[in-house]
């Protein structure tokens, strides 16, 4: 299993904001160990950037369709516009 690292961006469709999406998120990649970001976007989508190994992106995307209690996760769609040498926070944060 290689250990490089991953990154991706993510846009997560549904009922994903005002259901402690983003909180879930931070918490779902802090326990991954991972970098990165979550925010809410204007269109009710919820954005998401995150690095890490294979394992761990994979990890998260199993969670990004779960979700919290309330939440309805409908799509979780890739963008390919992230350059993947970006900085990106760590410790994973909520971002404006």
């Amino acid at each position: 299993m290689s250990s490089a690292s991953e990154t991706v961006h993510l846009i997560v469709t549904g009922r994903v904001q005002g259901v402690g999406y983003r909180w879930f998120v931070v918490r779902s990649a802090a326990a991954l160990g991972m970098a990165g970001w979550v925010r809410n976007v204007a269109d009710g989508a919820v954005e998401v950037a995150a690095r890490g190994t294979r394992e761990q992106v994979a990890q998260l995307l199993r969670a990004l369709w779960q979700g919290p209690p309330r939440a309805e996760v409908l799509a979780v769609n890739s963008k390919d516009d992230l350059d993947p040498d970006v900085v990106l926070p760590d410790p994973f944060e909520v971002s404006e």
